[in-house]
Order: C-alpha cells, then sequence, then structure tokens
C-alpha cells in the first residue's frame, strides 16, 4: 500500500493543482485584451523622436514572491533574482517602451511616460502545467510631453497589454531557444506601443483565459 501511494502521489497531487487553477475562474476563463482606445495620428507621431522614457512603478502596488499557481498581488514576476520587484518591472517596461517608440526619428523630442497599474506575469509553478492556461497581465497609464516645455501632448491614456503565457512543454522549447518571459513580455509591450504610436501594426486583440 505505501509503494502504491507513493506512485500515485506526484500524479494526485498534479491534478489538484490543476483543478485549483481551473476553479478560480467560474467559467473556465476571463476576458483579458490587448487594448489602447486610439491610435495615434502616424503623420503627427512620425514628427517626434523620444528623448526620454520615466517608468514609475508605485510602491503601493502590492508583490507576491508566494510560489503558487496563481499569487494575488498587482506585481508577479519571479525570472530576475529576488529583490525590489518595483525596480526590476520599471526596468523591463522602460526597455520595451523604448523599443516600441524606437521608429520616431522626427525633430520634435519628446518624453514618455509611464504609470504602472499592473504587471502580472506567470510563476514558475504555474509556468510548468501542461495546460493551455496562464495569462501575462501587464496594465500601464501613459502619457507624452514636449520634452522642452513640458506640454503634454497626448492625456494620460490607459493601456492593457495582456496576452496569453506559454506553459509546459511549449515554454519549456521557448526556453530552451533563449526565449524567457522577459523577452516576451517585452516583445508584446513593444509592440503594443508601435500600434498605439501608429508606427507599428494595430495589436488590439481580445481572448478569454484562465489566469489572474
Amino acid at each position: 500500500m505505501k509503494r502504491s501511494h507513493r506512485i500515485l502521489a506526484p500524479g494526485l497531487l498534479r491534478l489538484v493543482a490543476i483543478l485549483a487553477v481551473l476553479a478560480v475562474s467560474a467559467c473556465g476563463g476571463t476576458a483579458f485584451r490587448t487594448y489602447y482606445p486610439q491610435g495615434l495620428d502616424p503623420a503627427v507621431t512620425r514628427g517626434w523622436t523620444v528623448g526620454n522614457v520615466k517608468v514609475d512603478v508605485p510602491r503601493q502596488l502590492s508583490v507576491s514572491e508566494e510560489r503558487t499557481y496563481l499569487p494575488r498581488a498587482d506585481i508577479v514576476w519571479r525570472e530576475d533574482p529576488p529583490g525590489d520587484r518595483h525596480a526590476q518591472v520599471a526596468r523591463i517596461m522602460s526597455d520595451a517602451i523604448r523599443t516600441g517608440s524606437a521608429s520616431l526619428h522626427g525633430k520634435r523630442r519628446v518624453v514618455i511616460e509611464a504609470r504602472m497599474t499592473r504587471f502580472h506575469a506567470m510563476t514558475f509553478e504555474a509556468e510548468a502545467l501542461s495546460i493551455k492556461a496562464g495569462v501575462h497581465d501587464v496594465e500601464f497609464d501613459i502619457r507624452i510631453l514636449d520634452a522642452r516645455t513640458g506640454t503634454v501632448l497626448v492625456p494620460t491614456t490607459h493601456i492593457e497589454a495582456s496576452f496569453p503565457a506559454r506553459t509546459g512543454a511549449e515554454m519549456a522549447m521557448a526556453r530552451a531557444r533563449g526565449d524567457s518571459q522577459k523577452k516576451q513580455i517585452r516583445r508584446h509591450v513593444a509592440a503594443t506601443i508601435a500600434g498605439w504610436l501608429g508606427t507599428g501594426q494595430d495589436a488590439r486583440t481580445s481572448f478569454t483565459r484562465i489566469g489572474g
């Protein structure tokens, strides 16, 4: 009996974990999206060049280091070593916004300011699950100012840059190629910014997924 229990326990525990994740959403999924109200006019934005990107990650945003499948917090981030998660998120977002606005080479220097409202990536525990579930939920407010005068050129706009996370074997293969969560998030946020600025394809989409 003891031997049988040892064989079945890992599988049973995994099943319990998967059921716990599924139970989080009443209908098997929650609506997420990549969204901004309206793309900017490329005839205007192409006259800009980005002089600076400032990302604020408010200290009141909660952080979870809980090793579970769906932590309840504003910030969930694990790929960087333990430390200041607010600062780590700021660096990731700054890099992504710079990449997304890199095609602007106009004469008017602007400053892009972003203020995070949510950065909920996948825990390693959730990433390991062999089910198509999980979301990188990234949301922020953004505005654009004239670098010289401080004039607001684009008022505060809320952007959702959420997308389905890779899990199980799919994510294991991605990691083998060097395609980490960080790279995927940077890439998606950059594409969202480019779409919003009118210099890339419209990135807006919606999907239903089990996630937080």
